[in-house]
């Protein structure tokens, strides 16, 4: 058989061609792939594709024979199965950091690991579009530049914004510096944890963060970065919302148990107080994203101590009540 200028190819396109057309339910059969393989300017005998199979095979492609009346293969590898796939392909849809753009670009690019007929599971690009996400495309790229400032222990420095309601950005102030110290995935967006000489350790919202550098200058390093402790760090802030640190203990019905073991973990100490009810304490960051936590259990929970905690509560409570004790007019 003469050889075409295709020839070496064959190989390669055999395995492309299992890998994006085939799987469990969907084999091709020996006449499919030397159809392929003739669309792409290659003459092929039965005989030499079963010895490339086969070659494909002891060679560590994941390559599996049906046999029936007649033989065909798929392909049953791939880094990651359909399951997985689904897993990660809703991680990008849940997260708001990313952008409409952005989640369907990585959507595609997941259904590229698995067969078409699988990856179709995976186009999920009108969910996408009814979902809160971000307006800066930048932040994906931005997680990188972090990483790297962490790895290489340096400072960085950027530019923070807020949205206004025309969707414009509106600049808090100029360029800002910042130790940072880690990421954090919280309520579906990425946060930096970084030192700074105004604040010490505090939040940024990364898809806020715009011009990041990374300078030559190291790290601060403080005693109350050295002991960081994210699993700790992300029971006590919530929504990321800094605040003053207390040792806050708390009420609530038993119904709620599920609710205080999701928010603080498995180690919280639960208890029994009176019939139907446990108390625990914990160290907070109290913010007014607490209360409005704590606040969304209406009766079913109560703010013990410290008393500076509890009236900081009541007096939040008093002054949304008393916006619908006034005129709306």
């Amino acid at each position: 058989m003469p050889k075409t200028e295709n020839q070496k190819l064959k190989l390669l396109l055999l395995k492309d061609y299992l890998e994006q057309n085939t799987d469990e339910e969907h084999p091709a059969t020996i006449h499919d792939l030397m159809n392929h393989l003739q669309a792409n300017g290659i003459s092929a005998e039965r005989k030499s594709v079963y010895r490339d199979l086969q070659l494909l095979m002891d060679n560590g492609c994941d390559v599996v024979a049906t046999r029936g009346r007649t033989a065909s293969y798929y392909s049953a590898g791939g880094i990651f199965d359909l399951a997985e796939l689904k897993l990660l392909a809703d991680a990008v849809l849940a997260s708001r950091f990313l952008t409409e753009r952005k989640s369907s670009e990585l959507l595609r690019k997941l259904g590229k690991l698995t067969s078409r007929q699988r990856a179709v599971e995976l186009r999920r690009d009108l969910v996408v579009s009814g979902r809160v996400k971000s307006m800066n495309e930048s932040v994906i790229y931005n997680v990188d530049d972090l990483h790297e400032a962490i790895r290489t222990d340096r400072q960085i420095s950027f530019r923070y914004f807020e949205w206004d309601r025309n969707k414009s950005r509106v600049y808090r102030r100029q360029t800002r510096k910042a130790s940072p110290y880690a990421l954090c995935w919280d309520d579906s967006n990425y946060y930096l944890i970084a030192h700074t000489e105004e604040h010490g350790l505090t939040n940024f919202r990364v898809d806020k963060m715009t011009n990041i550098r990374l300078t030559q200058e190291p790290r601060v390093h403080t005693e109350e970065t050295e002991k960081l402790d994210l699993s700790r760090y992300g029971k006590e802030v919530f929504g990321m919302f800094n605040g003053e640190r207390a040792k806050v203990r708390m009420r609530f019905e038993n119904s709620l148990s599920g609710v205080v073991i999701d928010r603080f973990g498995k180690d919280v100490m639960l208890i029994p107080d009176g019939d139907g009810h446990f108390t625990c304490t914990e160290e907070i960051m109290v913010s007014p994203v607490f209360f409005a936590w704590f606040a969304s259990f209406g009766t079913r929970a109560r703010l013990l101590s410290p008393e500076s905690v509890v009236e900081d509560f009541r007096k939040t409570v008093a002054s949304v009540a008393a916006l619908y004790d006034s005129d709306p007019k």
